[in-house]
């Protein structure tokens, strides 16, 4: 997603998650919306290390443990993707709505654009229903080029 307002893209994902917290009866706290607003700050890719650079102060260093429960936390309730082939994380762009999120990487700029098919969502289905595979969690993950790096 290319943005020029991440201040307002970070709100309203702030909004939406305790709208999502509010309707599940789960607690959006301080540490948990911080790391979500950072996480939102720059539409990349953001590793759990430099969420802990970012939020730390010279007065109250977060530990790992912090940043990984509240990161825990987010993405058990679809605020936030992970980005297993980066080992980072990106918002959610659709947290109320239950989904499985395409990942479209530039390797070029670094954008990630999420996307949903429900179409391709039921046919990964069907085809671990037909081999009595019981899918825990599942990752797509594409990387290439963004159109917006391909026009130069």
């Amino acid at each position: 997603m290319h943005c020029l307002n991440h201040t307002h893209c970070a709100g309203t994902a702030i909004e939406q998650a305790e709208q999502v917290c509010l309707a599940r009866g789960a607690r959006l706290t301080p540490i948990r919306k911080a790391v979500l607003a950072e996480i939102w700050s720059g539409h990349e890719a953001t590793k759990a290390y430099d969420l802990i650079s970012r939020l730390s102060t010279a007065g109250n260093v977060i530990k790992p443990p912090t940043i990984y429960r509240a990161l825990e936390f987010l993405l058990a309730h679809g605020l936030i993707h992970r980005i297993e082939s980066l080992n980072a994380f990106i918002g959610c762009d659709h947290p109320d709505i239950a989904h499985q999120a395409i990942l479209m990487i530039c390797d070029t700029c670094g954008a990630i654009n999420e996307q949903s098919n429900e179409a391709l969502n039921q046919l990964i289905t069907q085809i671990s229903d037909q081999q009595a595979f019981k899918t825990t969690h599942q990752s797509i993950e594409l990387h290439g080029i963004c159109q917006r790096c391909q026009a130069g």
